[in-house]
């Protein structure tokens, strides 16, 4: 691990570029990211803005580093789908498991997500990189389970497996950013979730789950 300057970070060095990102990352859970200056992540990080640009060149690298993580975490949500069934009960236990699974790490990262998203829709194609990355990582899986049903003639063979898993995969992530939301239509998260999972499996196998 590197400084700006290119110099290799010792621990202690390590240590402190990994605590102005995790107090970067508190600062984003409760302030507006453009409101965030390299002043105030020093000062609660306990050092000063001198030291964070030995690390990072702005606020906004710092984000980036926090988002690939973030992204590289992300990469797992791949194993939610891996080797799973589609077919009977275990097709309604692999919705809900992915539902569980990706609203729950939205649910973790909401704040750099909100950054991610924000930088995505704005055209800055890092962000919009480190967004795809992630919903890849179940868009992909799914793509490739609906092509399988295809091929064994349960799913319409019509139907485009990519253009239904990114319809899925973009309700998913549209979801889980406006989970907090959901209350003021009188959704409780415990209704929530076994609703999202039924599209998922209607989405999928384009039939109703056997529960």
């Amino acid at each position: 691990m590197r400084t700006v300057d290119g110099r290799v970070a010792g621990r202690r060095g390590q240590a402190t570029r990994q605590k102005l990102l995790d107090c970067l990352s508190e600062m984003l859970s409760s302030s507006p990211y453009r409101d965030v200056k390299v002043i105030d992540v020093a000062r609660k990080a306990g050092t000063s803005p001198a030291t964070f640009y030995q690390y990072f060149p702005d606020v906004e690298g710092a984000v980036l580093e926090i988002a690939d993580q973030m992204a590289a975490e992300g990469a797992g949500l791949t194993e939610l789908l891996e080797g799973r069934s589609w077919a009977g009960k275990s097709g309604w236990q692999t919705a809900q498991e992915l539902v569980d699974g990706f609203l729950d790490f939205w649910k973790k990262h909401d704040a750099i997500l909100r950054v991610v998203d924000l930088g995505a829709a704005e055209g800055d194609k890092r962000f919009y990189k480190i967004r795809m990355k992630i919903l890849n990582s179940v868009n992909n899986s799914l793509a490739d389970s609906i092509a399988e049903l295809q091929s064994k003639g349960r799913v319409d063979k019509d139907v485009n497996p990519s253009a239904v898993a990114g319809s899925l995969v973009a309700m998913l992530a549209a979801v889980a950013a406006h989970q907090r939301g959901f209350s003021s239509w009188g959704v409780k998260q415990a209704e929530l979730k076994p609703n999202l999972a039924l599209l998922i499996h209607l989405g999928v196998t384009g039939r109703k789950p056997s529960k």
